[in-house]
């Protein structure tokens, strides 16, 4: 949904559409994207508050018959709701929807309960909450005192399907930032422009050939040996000192865990760290972790000492060197590039409290970190963590 401002009342509508979810485009456009597809509903009401401070609008043929269409969720699970209280349930999970976009609601982590995705988040200015389901049905299913113990009862009650941060983006999340970033206005009575090289954001960079890189891995480092799981679903590939392991799950969901890569002080004792990636994130990215653990010394520079100032300051000199912005948010502490559309965040709890199933390092590209395209997370599951490499 697009609205397009013109004349002596520019900046006091493009305020009141602002108000009213719609984000800037551009200078003269402004776009309306929402997960519970009620676009048409809420631009109406939004002309409405435009008529009331004397703003002309005009309403497209194709919006006005889209505002008149009658149309229900097919299958909507809260059947006895009418349609206005439906859409006030969708509003709410909008809202939400909005807070973690936006960076008002960090979600510390979630899972997968069986039927949908749990989540356990906190906002900004104060108070924890249990979040339950997804898309225009995510609601708040609970208020809890503090962190720490929400993410706790969170471990207890979902287990090993607990994950840390944000779900991944479901199709139509995705879809919605599609439509808020990639819009383009026609003009038909301009010629062709001259081809050029297209940059593209970091979070759009071409995947490459997953399984053909773990393959010419294995080739090139005969200490690696790989096993096939019985399902062959899974292939494991474990080092001859049998301390440095890579899983890689096949058929996973591009945005769930394709990679994790772990590291044990013995064969037979708990995982000392272990990475996970998702399955879009870039090859060159993954190549460049593999190369790492090929070099012999990967479980050893991953290990070290205490996390402080000065060993958070060394490992990401190199983000600073290149002029990344630098935040610190409470626990966290984030570097993102000019940009916006990269970043590395250091969670100062996680690294203090091993067998959580917190990220103490997340390296991420897409519209934000709440919602990224693909992300790297670094945990330590015992001992004192060092620096990633």
């Amino acid at each position: 949904m697009t609205a397009t401002l013109t004349g002596t009342h520019h900046r006091a509508a493009q305020a009141l559409l602002a108000a009213r979810g719609f984000q800037n485009f551009d200078e003269h456009t402004m776009v309306l994207a929402r997960i519970d597809h009620e676009e048409p509903y809420w631009a109406h009401q939004a002309t409405h508050a435009l008529h009331a401070e004397g703003i002309t609008t005009e309403i497209t043929p194709r919006l006005r018959e889209a505002i008149d269409e009658e149309w229900t969720w097919a299958n909507y699970p809260m059947h006895w709701l009418t349609r206005a209280e439906v859409r006030e349930v969708s509003n709410a999970a909008q809202a939400i929807y909005d807070d973690i976009r936006h960076g008002r609601l960090i979600i510390h982590a979630h899972a997968h309960d069986g039927w949908t995705t749990v989540a356990i988040g906190t906002y900004l200015d104060g108070g924890t909450v249990a979040l339950h389901r997804e898309n225009h049905l995510r609601s708040i299913a609970d208020r809890l005192e503090s962190p720490a113990q929400a993410l706790a009862s969170f471990q207890r009650l979902h287990g090993d399907a607990v994950r840390p941060g944000p779900a991944p983006m479901t199709d139509i999340e995705q879809q919605t930032a599609q439509a808020r970033t990639s819009l383009r206005s026609p003009d038909t009575t301009q010629a062709p422009a001259a081809p050029h090289d297209e940059r593209v954001p970091s979070y759009a960079a071409d995947l490459g050939d997953h399984e053909a890189l773990l393959n010419d891995f294995l080739t090139e480092n005969n200490d690696w040996e790989k096993y096939r799981t019985w399902s062959d679903d899974t292939t494991h590939s474990i080092h001859e000192s049998q301390t440095l392991r890579i899983e890689r799950v096949h058929e996973a969901h591009p945005r769930e865990t394709a990679w994790t890569i772990a590291a044990y002080e013995t064969p037979v004792s708990d995982r000392m760290w272990h990475l996970t990636a998702t399955g879009t994130t870039p090859a060159p990215v993954l190549q460049t972790l593999l190369h790492h653990l090929a070099e012999g010394d990967g479980c050893d520079t991953a290990v070290g000492g205490p996390v402080d100032e000065q060993t958070v300051t060394a490992a990401t000199r190199p983000l600073t060197d290149a002029g990344w912005e630098h935040a610190v948010d409470g626990r966290w502490i984030r570097w993102t590039n000019l940009a916006g559309d990269a970043g590395v965040q250091f969670d100062a709890f996680a690294a203090q409290n091993a067998n959580s199933a917190l990220a103490t390092w997340t390296v991420w590209a897409g519209p934000n970190i709440d919602r990224a395209a693909w992300a790297i997370h670094a945990l330590h599951t015992r001992g004192t963590p060092g620096q990633p490499r």
